[in-house]
């Protein structure tokens, strides 16, 4: 089954041209069967690229999947255009007023990082966002700062700044295989890590709400599940595409900041050659097991999500 999208949004033509299976909302209308509805809290400033990564990935899965754009109410974006904001994205003060209800939730990073968290500007809010998940979201996926912010609110689970940051592709060791979020993955995963603070595992450990499914040796842990927030916490990137990582790397080396090549993303780590793509497989994995998982346990009657 496809994904729902405005036939507008850029994501829409990208998707149709890469093969993944699009539908229009009007012809969504017409299906017999009940679409997942998963929504995207965009917090990364190319609002555009990140759309297109998570629709990849969400809409790869054989269950039909009307996605939604949600936005800060109070934030603007300075580098993505105010019409795509406008006719796209509706503001979390709207989708809390009408207390709609989302099969699932992605809630994206954000490059405030190294900023405590308390000192983001639009901090109440997101916490507002946290708790109303709790009973308006039957699935929660936090990715890199969204998930460190997540855990932090509901855990205290501190992140800890860097004194480099780790950046490029680590390997990870697949820390609980009979996890339905790991389904179908290898003992050993290769991951894109770009990041100036860390979560540490011994923190995760003293917490036993949380479990470790994914960790490795030089970065630490990378996916944790939290079961009792019906949440998921990603601190690295499988949703970037190939050359993201070379996007950020550019940038910094033409601003003139002190940067590292990625490590282990470009072949010999010869930032001169095309890097290649040795994630893909394991992105779609995650995401398609967490729609599944959804799919498997969500209430038919959305309105019912949040009563249990």
């Amino acid at each position: 089954m496809p994904i729902t999208l405005n036939e507008n949004l850029p994501a829409y033509r990208i998707l149709s041209d890469e093969g993944v299976m699009v539908m229009s909302p009007g012809r969504a209308a017409t299906q017999d069967i009940r679409p997942l509805r998963i929504g995207l809290l965009n917090l990364m400033p190319k609002k555009i690229q990140t759309e297109n990564q998570f629709a990849r990935l969400i809409g790869a899965t054989p269950l039909q999947i009307d996605f939604q754009l949600i936005r800060m109410s109070d934030h603007e974006s300075r580098n993505t255009a105010a019409d795509h904001m406008e006719s796209f994205y509706r503001p979390f003060r709207e989708v809390e007023a009408t207390g709609e209800k989302f099969d699932g939730l992605i809630i994206t990073g954000a490059p405030v990082e190294q900023l405590p968290f308390e000192d983001v500007t639009y901090w109440d809010e997101l916490t507002r966002v946290f708790d109303w998940t709790q009973r308006h979201v039957h699935s929660t996926f936090g990715v890199c700062w969204g998930g460190m912010a997540m855990a932090w609110h509901f855990h205290r689970l501190e992140k800890h700044p860097l004194d480099h940051k780790a950046f490029g592709c680590f390997r990870h060791h697949n820390m609980a295989p009979a996890s339905p979020y790991l389904r179908g993955f290898s003992d050993d995963v290769l991951v894109p890590v770009s990041r100036w603070t860390e979560v540490r595992q011994t923190d995760v450990d003293a917490r036993p709400a949380l479990r470790t499914l994914l960790a490795s040796d030089q970065c630490g842990p990378c996916l944790l599940e939290d079961p009792g927030h019906r949440a998921l916490y990603i601190f690295n990137h499988l949703e970037y595409d190939s050359t993201t990582l070379k996007e950020e790397y550019d940038r910094d080396v033409a601003a003139g900041k002190a940067i590292t090549v990625p490590l282990n993303y470009y072949p010999d780590d010869d930032p001169t050659r095309a890097p290649s793509n040795r994630w893909r497989s394991h992105a779609h994995l995650l995401y398609g097991n967490w729609i599944n998982e959804i799919y498997q346990t969500t209430e038919y009657d959305l309105s019912r999500i949040g009563e249990g």
